[in-house]
C-alpha cells in the first residue's frame, strides 16, 4: 500500500490532468455537478456546463451525483485498472443522486497513456 502522502500527490495529480483529459464534444447538452468525497475529510467537484469543466477542490451546495470512495480506489478508477460498476458492486464505491451520470464519466474525461498503471495493493 502506498503510503498516505504518496497517494495524496498521486491523487491530486490526476485531478490537476482532469481539464486537460475532458472530452468537450461528449458534453453537449450536459449540465452537472459531480462531487467527490475521497475518504473523510477530502472532496472536490466537477461541475460540466456549456461544454467547459471546471474543478474546485470543495464541497458544491448541490451536486447531482455524490460519488464517494477511498483515493486508491479513486486512483484505480482514474487510471482504468478498475471500472465504476465493479467498484460499485464490491461497495468500494458509493454513489447518491443521479446515478446515471456516473456512467458518463468515463466518455467525458479520456484516457492517457501511462494511465493504467498499477498502484501499489
Amino acid at each position: 500500500m502506498q503510503n498516505s502522502a504518496t497517494l495524496r500527490d498521486h491523487t491530486l495529480n490526476i485531478i490537476k490532468k482532469l481539464p486537460a483529459r475532458f472530452q468537450s464534444d461528449q458534453a453537449k447538452d450536459l449540465e452537472a455537478v459531480f462531487q467527490f468525497r475521497l475518504g473523510e475529510q477530502f472532496s472536490f467537484h466537477i461541475e460540466i456546463k456549456a461544454q467547459q469543466c471546471n474543478i474546485k477542490m470543495s464541497e458544491h451546495d448541490d451536486p447531482n451525483i455524490i460519488l464517494s470512495m477511498s483515493e486508491a480506489i479513486f486512483i484505480a478508477l482514474m487510471s482504468g485498472e478498475i471500472d465504476g460498476m465493479s467498484a460499485y458492486l464490491k461497495g468500494d464505491l458509493t454513489a447518491h443522486g443521479n446515478v446515471m451520470l456516473a456512467t458518463s464519466l468515463s466518455k467525458l474525461f479520456k484516457k492517457r497513456p501511462g494511465d493504467s498503471q498499477k498502484i501499489a495493493q
